[in-house]
């Protein structure tokens, strides 16, 4: 099934630029560079010019690398536009890793960081013709004559093409269908190597599509963009969407730590805000435990009605430091800490919940806050758009996860081994999710098919719920809870170093209370959960750019 004619990816983009030629499109925070959607239209018509004098032709790869800003955005509607497809490449990814994916792409020209770009060699690309700087355009490293990709030749060659100047009349793209490939994306995946996921331009749309339907992006929006725009999240709503609508976008290019987004967001006043649970969790973490704790408040809050009181100051207080003006917070990507989430319903603070995969770019479920979305849920499929149904389920009703719809991808890039693998015999994409549909249709992850783990007599044991309980006590910045060969769980917790060194708390004392812990974790937990060893560990364990924890990696630690 494909969307009508009205989502036609290429189509909206042009009709957005042509609407909107003299409004805001981009910002790179931090500077005063604002690119109007005329000027970003005028970027990706001389970017046009750029491909063709490289020969570039109709589904050739291009791919991109690099910090979030204005000229990424260009390069990616201008590659698709343009009748190729675009290969972002997330900027954390390693230099070996980037190489591979550049070389299993196929990809024909690079446009990358001058950062990224340090560890890598054209000769190391060798299908590469020219990579070119996301900073200022320059040539990095060539394959070809200088003179085609000359700023300066590229500037003249415009101006000759277009005499009288370019205007909102002379947007027009060739036409695409939705169903061919727009994208090939390279999964962040916590299991091991990444995978290219195979886009049609159809999967693209629904998401955009989603995001036009249900109001959450207009031409009033303003965004503050610091996911990653080469990961689908990002990708789909804080750029796709908004620009589809002729919002604003604010485009920050450097980590995204609590400091710097509590600024962006007193200064932006988004109106949706997007963001994985990590960011969410640490402000939670250092602007509301400090004040629950407190003994009044803590008091207070366990007495009826007093506690709707304090709820609403610690609301407003959290709304403020967003800016004060979005409509809710949407968060994806990795599950939300329960009990944060729990208090954030409590106190009604406006959030949602949301489930996706880089697989259907991404998103599969959702509801709206204001729409009756359920705490600890991911929403409902979207309507129209997902299906979702539960595999084999057991007596609780929880199986794996399997969708079809609009957002599917069609398979993963050379890997036809693995293509067949991830879809069942009658087309339903397999998540790799356990999860659970309630009687109203809402969807419940209750976590990873290859992270689950059997206890002594076969009971299921989801690692990542007794995480969220381990993480959520005091001086616990994050942890992994792993299996022993004789089923025994071990917790490796790594402590928030911070605290701990502001207590003045002694290493000895640290451990006697991890242990102390351990045993108040255990209280809460079935028999078969019950945690046998704390192990510290040192650092943050590695993530993916989505900030999920690698634990193929330390799985052999126990």
């Amino acid at each position: 099934m494909m969307l009508e004619e009205k989502y036609n990816f290429v189509k909206i983009y042009e009709r957005s630029l042509r609407d909107n030629w003299e409004r805001p499109a981009v910002t790179d925070y931090g500077t005063n560079v604002t690119l109007t959607y005329g000027q970003l239209a005028i970027n990706i018509e001389k970017l046009h010019i750029l491909f063709k004098e490289c020969g570039i032709k109709k589904n050739d790869k291009i791919a991109v690398m690099g910090k979030n800003n204005s000229n990424w955005v260009a390069v990616y509607l201008a590659t698709i536009t343009y009748g190729a497809i675009i290969v972002p490449i997330l900027q954390d990814f390693r230099a070996n890793d980037a190489i591979h994916i550049i070389n299993h792409s196929g990809s024909k020209l690079l446009f990358i960081s001058d950062i990224n770009w340090e560890g890598i060699e054209l000769d190391q690309i060798p299908k590469v013709l020219a990579a070119v700087s996301l900073n200022d355009w320059h040539p990095i490293s060539l394959a070809l004559d200088p003179k085609k990709i000359n700023y300066e030749s590229i500037a003249d060659k415009f101006k000759a093409k277009h005499p009288e100047g370019y205007y909102a009349k002379d947007v027009l793209f060739d036409e695409r269908s939705n169903e061919e490939i727009g994208s090939i994306n390279y999964t962040s995946g916590t299991t091991g190597f990444s995978k290219g996921v195979i886009m049609p331009l159809n999967g693209l749309a629904g998401n955009v599509r989603y995001g036009l339907e249900s109001g959450l992006v207009h031409n009033e929006s303003r965004f503050v963009t610091f996911l990653p725009l080469a990961h689908a999240y990002g990708c789909a709503f804080d750029f796709l969407s908004c620009l589809a609508a002729g919002g604003h976008e604010w485009l920050i290019g450097r980590t995204p730590s609590p400091k710097i987004l509590l600024k962006a967001f007193e200064e932006i006043k988004p109106t949706l805000i997007l963001s994985v649970p990590l960011i969410l969790e640490k402000i939670y973490k250092k602007m509301i435990v400090p004040q629950i704790q407190k003994a009044p408040v803590s008091w207070v809050l366990k007495v009826p009605f007093l506690d709707e009181i304090v709820c609403g100051k610690i609301r407003e207080q959290l709304v403020q430091a967003f800016g004060g003006e979005f409509r809710q917070m949407i968060i994806g990507g990795a599950p939300l800490n329960p009990e944060v989430e729990a208090f954030l319903y409590r106190i009604k603070f406006p959030m949602s919940v949301g489930y996706g995969m880089t697989e259907c770019a991404p998103l599969i479920s959702f509801t709206p806050y204001d729409e009756g979305s359920k705490p600890y849920s991911c929403g409902k499929p979207l309507e129209g758009i997902m299906e979702v149904k539960i595999l084999d389920p057991n007596e609780e009703g929880i199986g794996e996860v399997v969708v079809r719809g609009e957002n599917t991808m069609t398979g993963y890039y050379k890997n036809p081994q693995a293509t067949k693998e991830s879809f069942t015999k009658d087309g339903w994409l397999r998540t790799g999710d356990l999860g659970i549909l309630d009687a109203d249709g809402f969807l419940y992850i209750k976590g990873r098919c290859k992270t689950m783990l059997l206890g002594p007599s076969g009971q299921n044991i989801y690692p990542e719920e007794i995480e969220a309980k381990i993480n959520n006590m005091p001086f616990v910045l994050e942890s992994l809870v792993l299996q022993q060969e004789d089923t025994r769980l071990v917790a490796l917790i790594c402590p928030d170093y911070n605290e701990v060194d502001a207590s003045g708390m002694s290493r000895e004392e640290l451990i006697a209370y991890m242990e102390d812990a351990r045993k108040q974790v255990n209280s809460e937990l079935a028999a078969y959960e019950q945690i046998a060893i704390v192990k510290l560990y040192p650092h943050e364990f590695e993530k993916t750019p989505k900030k999920s924890i690698k634990r193929f990696l330390y799985t052999s630690m126990v």
